[in-house]
């Protein structure tokens, strides 16, 4: 096999340096391309100066649709479109037709992603049946799979019943599993909802979403995961009052991690009315009023900045 010879790129971000790759393995950093010329070793070489050479993304939060909506997309043009953004690997969220609700049906996204060889693709498991909210889905099943699935979550609906929540919660901690809530209140915000609720939301007579149907959700949720001394994630945090709850959990060693999305932090409600974004998380679904200050070095309040990657229907 051809040694990959890395050439120019800046390794982390740092100093631009070559990297050397045998059997797809990192040999050396540095000045590998005289070493490995020295050795004698036949060479691929791909010039990357001004690249920045990272090792590879993983994207916690994506909406492959395969099965029941190849239409809209599939798990080999989602991990297509993962791996030239530089992703090696991706999760699936569950909302799928049929629901990731089954062992069968997690392995069948498994052999779909190994099947299209682009990136590694990993179900996500339904919290519950049918996404319906009322009866746990096969996570043991799930979890003891060739899937091995360890993450699960409802995203695009939430598991509003606490004690489902919480019983969710005591089931994955046997298996070292995570809950990703998708933190939307039904009562308070039901699926009609499609941006903050203020002044522009009002004029345009749009249904809205208060920024309290999210923030009760994550507050609840890390309360449940401090009881059972389980894992909870929460996906797509776009509040102030978020942010600080979940920054307060981690201060009690709550293990509770959170994402926000590229969108989330670009757009705002004043786009409505057609006026530019103004690039910034923002309290009350995107109030442009109340600014969120992040420092993911310094407090860590969100861990991840995932995609929700999911094809636009027009």
């Amino acid at each position: 096999m051809s040694d990959l010879l890395i050439t120019g790129a800046k390794v982390l971000g740092d100093k631009a340096a070559d990297v050397l790759v045998r059997d797809g393995v990192i040999a050396a950093v540095g000045s590998a391309g005289a070493s490995a010329e020295r050795e004698g070793h036949r060479l691929v070489v791909v010039p990357a100066d001004g690249l920045v050479l990272l090792p590879g993304l993983v994207d916690l939060h994506t909406h492959l649709r395969e099965p029941g909506r190849e239409d809209a997309e599939t798990v080999a043009t989602g991990s297509g479109a993962a791996a030239a953004g530089g992703f090696t690997a991706v999760l699936a969220m569950a909302n799928t037709s049929p629901v990731t609700d089954t062992a069968e049906a997690a392995e069948r996204v498994l052999d779909l992603g190994r099947g299209a060889g682009l990136a590694d693709v990993a179900p996500i498991g339904a919290v519950s049946k049918g996404l319906e909210g009322a009866e746990l889905a096969e996570l043991g099943l799930m979890a003891r799979s060739r899937a091995r699935v360890r993450v699960f979550s409802d995203d695009g609906r939430c598991v509003h019943d606490a004690r489902l929540m919480r019983r969710a919660l005591d089931y994955v901690k046997a298996f070292g599993g995570v809950i990703s809530q998708h933190a939307q209140d039904p009562r308070l915000a039901d699926g009609a909802a499609c941006c903050h609720e203020g002044e522009i939301s009002g004029r345009l007579g749009l249904p809205a979403w208060p920024a309290v149907a999210e923030e009760a959700v994550v507050a609840r949720d890390v309360q449940l995961a401090r009881h059972t001394g389980s894992r909870v994630h929460i996906a797509h945090v776009s509040t102030a009052a978020s942010v600080e709850v979940i920054r307060w959990a981690k201060a009690q060693g709550i293990v509770v991690t959170a994402e926000v999305t590229p969108h989330h932090l670009a757009l705002g409600t004043e786009l409505l009315g057609e006026q530019r974004g103004r690039g910034v998380l923002v309290d009350d679904r995107f109030d442009p009023d109340e600014p969120v200050a992040f420092d993911g070095d310094r407090d860590a309040a969100t861990t991840r900045a995932d995609h929700d990657h999911a094809r636009i229907e027009q």
